[in-house]
């Protein structure tokens, strides 16, 4: 089973968001090869708001346009960042952090609801294929939870 079948499996009829993230984010931690954080940031009065994820304690709260998370939301496009050191105003929630690619959450009528946020520590670590993956997560996850 592909870990896009098994997104899928996992989301299954469950349509609760932080259940479904929860979900999402242990699955991508755990399959992912040379990932140290996973893990999902909602918007909230303007903000950034941790969600659920997998990996060390993580920055709670992001202003729109700061680091990857902030500038994927700004933007509402996945930044895909094969050296986070070369990232301006990357925020280093952890320090083994080399390698991150963020997708924005979007909800219908286009609204950016938040962010699916990956982190590595190997450099040079998301390519292609990668960014293909966590889009569909990204997409399978706004389109299988009751969003507000």
């Amino acid at each position: 089973m592909t870990l896009a079948e098994q997104a899928r499996a996992l989301v299954g009829d469950e349509r609760d968001p932080i259940a479904n993230a929860a979900n999402l984010a242990a699955l991508l931690y755990g399959e992912l090869p040379d990932l140290n954080w996973a893990g999902f940031y909602f918007v909230r009065d303007g903000e950034l708001v941790l969600g659920p994820f997998q990996g060390k304690p993580a920055c709670v709260r992001i202003a729109r346009g700061r680091g990857v998370c902030g500038t994927a939301w700004e933007r509402a496009e996945t930044i895909v960042v094969p050296d986070v050191h070369a990232f301006p105003g990357h925020i280093a929630c952890d320090s083994a952090s080399n390698a991150e690619i963020v997708v924005p959450l979007v909800a219908e009528g286009g609204r950016v609801i938040g962010v699916l946020d990956l982190d590595s520590p190997r450099h040079d670590r998301f390519d292609s294929a990668d960014r293909a993956l966590v889009e569909d997560v990204a997409a399978l996850y706004v389109a299988a939870s009751d969003i507000a």
